[in-house]
């Protein structure tokens, strides 16, 4: 399974456009715009499966980096900042990385 099984290939080229330019990525925006924010509990489950690089069952600051590269191969690197922000946001135990137990996150509702 891919990500454009689960989310429209124009939702996902719209986000990536809107965050071109280096710090401009805002994973609530993000999630809106690609359609992640409407999914179901399984179906996040399904896309973080996807985002795990490694299948360690966690996204691992290093793997978040290349968050936009894995929805096109293409895409910038996010900054020290914008990850250190992104994780901050998606990491409720303090443990230093995203785990599935929290994928509810991705929705910013």
């Amino acid at each position: 399974m891919s990500l454009t099984d689960l989310l429209s290939p124009s939702d996902i080229a719209a986000a990536l456009r809107d965050c071109q330019a280096p710090d401009s990525f805002s994973p609530k925006k993000f999630f809106q715009i690609s359609g992640m924010s409407k999914k179901s509990s399984s179906q996040l489950k399904e896309i973080f499966r996807i985002l795990d690089n490694d299948q360690s069952g966690f996204i691992e600051e290093d793997e978040l980096k290349y968050f936009l590269q894995r929805f096109e191969c293409g895409a910038r690197v996010l900054t020290t900042s914008e990850t250190k922000t992104f994780l901050a946001a998606a990491d409720h135990d303090g443990d230093g990385k995203i785990g599935a137990e929290g994928i509810d996150c991705f929705k910013y509702r």
